[in-house]
């Protein structure tokens, strides 16, 4: 594509449209700036709403997927890259996956996260390398993330995705979007032309991390690793986890602190085998039993746990 063409492209977008009703935003004081900022980013949940049927479709395609040992991995350039990197990267202590189970592709590798790498969104090939660096099967998700929707590093991904049988998904920010129609599941969240024009970090990021945070947290939730809205599944990697998990045992069961240290330290902190341990009064061994046995779904395995 020449850069003509490129340019051409660029401007049918909306998330690249020029807003000259803004074109004297630096002339503004900071107080002002800020309001019109803020009022900007108001609108994206409604853009988000808007898709809400589409999100929850993918959601509970990914969540079947991912039941029978398959992966959610983002892919994307740039801040669509880094977002994605961001999610999967938080799932390990939240959720206490495993990292392998959500993974994030940013174009150019780790060092993209803090620099552009040079040319890599462009390539749509190095999104296959990637992909088949990690030897995606029929089992995985792969999410392709793009504001624009053209980013070839995230077509790319979704494409050869698919050619192998795993599910995919587009996230962009446009209609019509050449990544949302190479995916099985296409997102398309419209938030119009953002603030400073094409800096879409703002409106379009916002949107993507709105719908990234419901993509993995609500497949957590289908896959048990929730009770109610505890996260029972936390990993106590350090102090303030270690307390976190004290205190999601105390409001999932009441107990005294004793009872909760007791029985933290006979599941080895697993804080799902403790609540599991004093709700059906029974032992560290029996509690992690049942809990294999209903697939890690704690209120399945007090159910059983009450035959």
């Amino acid at each position: 594509m020449t850069s003509h063409d490129l340019r051409s492209q660029l401007a049918s977008l909306t998330t690249e449209a020029f807003r000259p009703e803004l074109a004297d935003i630096d002339r503004l004081c900071t107080l002002d700036i800020a309001r019109l900022m803020n009022g900007e980013d108001a609108t994206v949940p409604t853009a988000v709403a808007a898709q809400l049927p589409r999100i929850s479709a993918a959601i509970d395609a990914v969540a079947e997927r991912m039941a029978r040992g398959g992966r959610l991995i983002y892919a994307g350039a740039g801040t669509a890259g880094r977002l994605g990197v961001l999610d999967a990267s938080e799932c390990p202590p939240t959720f206490n996956t495993d990292p392998a189970q959500v993974v994030g592709l940013i174009a150019g590798g780790p060092p993209a996260m803090v620099t552009s790498v040079e040319g890599a969104e462009d390539s749509g090939e190095l999104a296959r390398q990637d992909l088949d660096a990690l030897k995606v099967t029929a089992d995985d998700t792969v999410v392709g993330v793009s504001a624009s929707g053209r980013t070839p590093y995230a077509v790319g991904a979704v494409e050869h995705a698919r050619a192998v049988g795993a599910l995919t998904i587009g996230l962009a920010c446009n209609e019509h979007s050449a990544l949302a129609a190479a995916a099985e599941h296409g997102i398309e969240v419209v938030v119009g032309p953002e603030l400073i024009t094409g800096s879409t970090r703002l409106k379009a990021g916002t949107a993507q991390k709105l719908v990234l945070n419901m993509l993995s947290t609500i497949t957590m939730i289908r896959l048990g690793k929730t009770y109610g809205n505890l996260m029972v599944d936390v990993r106590a990697s350090n102090d303030k986890l270690r307390a976190r998990s004290r205190r999601i045992v105390s409001l999932a069961t009441g107990a005294g602190d004793d009872e909760i240290e007791r029985a933290l330290a006979e599941s080895g902190g697993e804080v799902k085998h403790a609540i599991l341990s004093l709700l059906a009064d029974v032992d560290g061994p029996t509690a992690g039993r049942l809990l294999e046995e209903s697939g890690g779904h704690l209120r399945a395995a007090l159910a059983h746990a009450a035959r």
